[in-house]
């Protein structure tokens, strides 16, 4: 779990790891910190977690950290597919319950429902009204291989967008990563569209984890770093935040820090 190097970029905070295991226990480790510290300061803490590969170690380390009083935290989920059936073991939420959503006892764990039969609209105006009741105070999240954070593709992000919770359209890059990731066999198999919260709604909470380990973010890890701060690479953003901290392995480290 020791970090082979720490830099830091305008704001952020990068740690540069052996491996994506230790990225995962260095993360929850900090996460879990982070959550007894405010749960002494306050009755309820509130969580947005993002659903990828590159979540796997962290959330497996999270729910092994110790003397956390999960009956006082809310759980939200970031983003969803659009089209997938309520079953389906891609959908982000069943993603979720697999990983943590079911191993813990939350207060209350809140879900984005694509299928809604009130409609798109009306689906995202409630889980608006839930984000605002809740403010969140933690997010847990990735960058995508475009630089994407939750589903904030180039085409759509917006760093002042005026809405919470909106429906995109995902672009090409993105939905190559879902097979380069095996959750999808082939292209046509990976949705064209999803339920995303947006990057002001992010940008908002106490406190950002982001973990991305492993060779394929190599790439989007350099530009978050070194492009300017731009919705050309979204998670650019993670640079303005004050209590930002990314986590790297050195597969997914810039060769030059």
């Amino acid at each position: 779990m020791s970090v082979r190097q720490s830099v830091t970029k305008d704001s952020l905070q990068v740690r540069i790891h052996a491996s994506r295991q230790a990225v995962g226990e260095s993360a929850a480790a900090d996460a879990g910190n982070t959550l007894r510290n405010l749960l002494q300061q306050r009755d309820t803490v509130h969580m947005i977690f993002a659903a990828a590969p590159s979540q796997n170690e962290f959330l497996a380390a999270l729910r092994r950290e110790p003397d956390i009083d999960w009956h006082r935290v809310r759980a939200f989920h970031m983003d969803e597919y659009v089209g997938l059936s309520p079953d389906a073991p891609q959908r982000f939420g069943n993603y979720l319950k697999t990983h943590i959503f079911d191993r813990l006892p939350f207060l209350s764990i809140n879900y984005l429902n694509p299928d809604s039969p009130d409609g798109t609209a009306a689906e995202c105006s409630r889980y608006t009204a839930l984000l605002q009741r809740y403010p969140a105070d933690i997010v847990c999240m990735g960058i995508g291989e475009n630089g994407h954070v939750a589903f904030n593709d180039p085409h759509v992000a917006d760093f002042n967008d005026p809405v919470w919770v909106k429906q995109v359209e995902l672009d090409m890059a993105c939905r190559h990563q879902q097979v380069n990731d095996g959750c999808f066999a082939t292209l046509d198999d990976v949705p064209t569209h999803a339920l995303t919260l947006t990057i002001p709604v992010l940008m908002r909470a106490s406190r950002l984890f982001c973990m991305v380990p492993g060779p394929t973010k190599a790439r989007a890890v350099w530009h978050t770093l070194h492009d300017a701060i731009s919705e050309h690479i979204p998670a650019t953003c993670l640079r303005l935040h004050p209590y930002a901290t990314l986590y790297v392995d050195t597969d997914s480290a810039p060769a030059n820090g």
